[in-house]
């Protein structure tokens, strides 16, 4: 992957923590006229950010899913407890190491730490990086490699 094509992804991945943490507080009565309303407000221009995109997407459909894993892997942790931000870098990851077989989970991962360094509290990153690595080891395949 070149460094533009890293870029574009990590733009995207920003762009779609951004979307689903403002979901996840006021999820919008129609989602396509709400990420017109989105894409309008970045930077770039909404092709820019279509692996972000995917991602919100992906999210949204399998956000059933997701939750009960974060519940199931969160240990002494109450779900309703768990920071937004932190319910959204999760959200994102699972979702890429489970339904995105094209991106290896460790990267997904590493993601995830960069986001939460970026956006949550200095604690967060341990959170996070613990119930993901507890999700990788249940995957059943190779955490460094795409498929």
């Amino acid at each position: 992957m070149s460094k533009a094509q890293f870029a574009q992804r990590r733009d995207g991945r920003v762009a779609a923590l951004q979307y689903i943490y403002a979901w996840s507080i006021n999820p919008p009565a129609n989602l396509a006229n709400d990420l017109v309303t989105f894409f309008e407000s970045c930077e770039q221009p909404r092709e820019h950010y279509a692996f972000g995109e995917e991602l919100i997407h992906g999210v949204i459909e399998h956000i059933a899913d997701l939750d009960a894993r974060i519940k199931g892997l969160a240990h002494n942790w109450e779900f309703e407890r768990i920071a937004k931000i932190d319910l959204a870098i999760l959200r994102l990851a699972m979702f890429e190491m489970v339904y995105r077989k094209d991106i290896p989970p460790v990267v997904s991962i590493n993601e995830a730490i960069d986001l939460s360094k970026q956006f949550s509290n200095s604690d967060s990153k341990r959170f996070i990086n613990g119930i993901l690595d507890r999700l990788k080891d249940q995957l059943g395949r190779d955490a460094r490699k795409a498929e």
